[in-house]
């Protein structure tokens, strides 16, 4: 069996076809994992969360931002944006099963000694810590009261991490760090302000995985989220939205060998501007 990691899908469906095309992915051998972002921006988040979800457990997506978006809007919580293309989904008659099969990812995932993340992690933590909480967000997106995590998602504070954090300011620290990270100050603070290339950013930020003594930097982690960052890979950091949405490429690697498989997105961002 072959595990493929796959980079920010985010609605476009196309070139995901063209990539398990050309690593002739097989769902009864293989299994994918998705760093999150599966839905918005892109023109057919619909069709990505309906294939992906009929995967059943050939797939494992973890929750990205614009996942956590979606439940938000289809629940009156957050306003769509202007840029936003959940309609379609947001109208399907199998809206509800979407929703709530969505609802139920992971917010973070661990084998094959390697973690995937959708942003990042904090310093302070270990794998197991973050495995643990994002443990405790999970619990509670799949309980009945997930509606009052929703309302109350949004927000960059608290900024930094402290074990003595409780009720929905912890859940919303570890809900930012996971799915919103990029960089972070010296004092192991999170800023969410700069979305540019590494080269850009401002010198007293980190990005978080060059934080100093990060208690994670020995273990391998896998993350999307930072289409300005694109491909990245390191010994133990493997960065992987590479921008299809903005004409970039759809990027899966092979763990076992981290060969890397890439598909041209060009006509994807040509169909996302036609569709404004």
């Amino acid at each position: 069996m072959s595990i493929y990691v796959i980079g920010d899908v985010q609605g476009c469906f196309t070139p995901l076809q063209q990539l398990l095309d050309k690593i002739n992915f097989c769902a009864n051998q293989d299994q994918l994992w998705f760093v999150g972002d599966l839905v918005n921006r892109g023109p057919q988040s619909l069709e990505v969360l309906r294939f992906i979800k009929d995967l059943g457990d050939s797939a494992i997506s973890i929750l990205g931002n614009h996942d956590l978006h979606l439940l938000c809007v289809a629940r009156g919580y957050q306003k769509a944006h202007g840029s936003d293309t959940l309609e379609p989904i947001l109208a399907a008659p199998d809206k509800e099963e979407l929703l709530n099969w969505l609802r139920l990812r992971p917010m973070i995932h661990h084998d094959q000694g390697v973690t995937m993340v959708h942003a990042g992690l904090l310093p302070q933590w270990t794998i197991t810590e973050a495995l643990s909480l994002g443990r405790e967000v999970e619990s509670v997106l799949r309980s009945e009261t997930y509606h009052d995590f929703l309302i109350h998602m949004y927000g960059n504070k608290p900024a930094s991490w402290s074990d003595k954090l409780s009720g929905m300011e912890r859940l919303r620290v570890i809900t930012n760090a996971m799915t919103r990270l990029r960089l972070i100050d010296k004092e192991g603070k999170m800023d969410f302000s700069f979305k540019g290339k590494i080269q850009e950013k401002p010198k007293n930020l980190y990005a978080w995985y060059e934080f100093p003594k990060r208690k994670s930097s020995r273990d391998t982690i896998v993350f999307g989220h930072w289409s300005a960052l694109g491909l990245h890979i390191e010994s133990t950091i493997l960065a992987l939205d590479t921008g299809c949405l903005w004409g970039g490429c759809l990027t899966a690697l092979r763990l076992e060998d981290r060969k890397l498989f890439q598909v041209n997105c060009q006509a994807e961002a040509s169909l996302k501007h036609f569709m404004k």
